[in-house]
């Protein structure tokens, strides 16, 4: 049976839940888990990577490398975090073509300036919205594919408040999006005011970010808002950063992973998750 395409599954009542993934183990295990789509944060990206913050350092080539390893080992659309396009509109158009090479199901690009930040840190700027609407239609553009969605995100609402990034909103869907993410919703006011103007138009995508200034709801919850793709993009990472933490210390404390054994896979398990059995079956038919 073929996997569903990311426009079909859209299609649906329900809300999208896309968990965060960094790499191709990450988006195996969510897949094992039964999620029809992931997101490839590139917050998460810069964490495990680079061992950095989501302030602008990871590159376009870095993204692209990481979606081919993982659009390689599943099946499920990748929804890909695009930052701002790693530049002007040419550069855009060059990141959507090598993402979509790489397998992205849909691109996600923002308007922030430039060195762009995680969109719940403080001090974000943004350009102009002739500017990003220009960067918008050079996506547009540079797809091969019309199965290839595009992703408008705005992060307006930190610095120009709540009406203008609707404002902002509304000018880059006229630009032909597919998708809309009005970023760091401060209360399920703003949440309840977003998907009045645009639920009914055009799918709006959800951020959870434990800690972020965005309410933290459940997809069930975001769905009866109007929200049709729900993200929990960092919550991978942070999760893995909390269980090494634990790992480590009791691995210094005590000088084995006795302690730890009840938290984790042994040799054989590991084996049986990354599919090593299977993978020697096959090149048996080489030999």
């Amino acid at each position: 049976m073929s996997t569903p395409s990311l426009k079909s599954l859209l299609q649906r009542p329900q809300p999208l839940l896309a968990p965060g993934v960094y790499d191709a183990l990450s988006a195996l295990v969510a897949e094992q888990a039964g999620f029809e789509a992931l997101y490839l944060s590139g917050a998460s990206i810069a964490y495990t990577r680079l061992g950095r913050s989501d302030i602008g350092l990871t590159t376009a080539t870095e993204v692209a490398q990481t979606l081919a390893h993982i659009t390689d080992r599943v099946d499920l659309p990748v929804i890909v975090d695009g930052d701002t396009g790693f530049g002007n509109a040419l550069n855009v158009q060059r990141t959507v073509r090598e993402f979509e090479r790489a397998g992205a199901a849909m691109i996600q690009l923002e308007d922030q300036g430039f060195p762009k930040r995680c969109g719940h840190l403080d001090g974000k700027t943004v350009i102009g919205v002739r500017e990003m609407c220009g960067k918008l239609r050079a996506a547009l553009d540079a797809r091969r594919s019309s199965e290839t969605l595009i992703l408008a995100r705005t992060d307006a609402l930190a610095v120009e408040g709540l009406q203008p990034a609707l404002e902002r909103a509304e000018r880059y869907l006229a630009c032909g999006v597919d998708a809309l993410f009005i970023e760091a919703l401060r209360t399920p006011e703003q949440m309840r005011e977003a998907c009045a103007r645009f639920a009914a138009r055009v799918p709006l995508l959800a951020n959870m970010v434990e800690g972020g200034k965005t309410p933290v709801l459940g997809a069930e919850e975001l769905g009866k808002l109007g929200f049709r793709i729900v993200i929990f993009p960092g919550g991978t990472a942070r999760a893995v950063a909390h269980t090494l933490q634990r790992y480590y210390g009791s691995l210094k404390a005590e000088g084995t992973t006795a302690g730890m054994r009840g938290e984790m896979l042994d040799f054989d398990g590991l084996n049986a998750v990354i599919g090593t059995p299977e993978l020697l079956a096959r090149g048996k038919q080489y030999e």
